[in-house]
């Protein structure tokens, strides 16, 4: 995947969530992409310009509540962007 050419304003981020597990394998009932789960964790990708006031940075991973941000479509891969203020945690690994 190319490097995404969004630069965020102010306090925003900008997320790649991750993925979730296909729920179709394994012959039980398939559920559509509309009734999933959205997946509340993702990778900071590009931090804003006001980025004293943002506490996270570039490439941590990220706890956010399920129905916050703006998500968009680039090249056949999903972003979210959102308030640095929403994000609810960082997750080490």
């Amino acid at each position: 995947m190319g490097e995404v050419k969004i630069q965020p304003l102010g306090t925003r981020v900008l997320i790649r969530p991750h993925e979730e597990n296909e729920t179709d394998a394994g012959g039980g009932p398939y559920i559509p992409e509309t009734a999933r789960e959205k997946p509340q964790t993702g990778e900071v990708v590009a931090i804003g310009d006001a980025d004293e006031a943002i506490k996270v940075s570039t490439g941590q991973k990220v706890l956010y509540p399920k129905y916050t941000g703006t998500e968009f479509k680039i090249a056949d891969a999903v972003y979210l962007i959102m308030d640095a203020n929403e994000i609810l945690a960082i997750i080490d690994d």
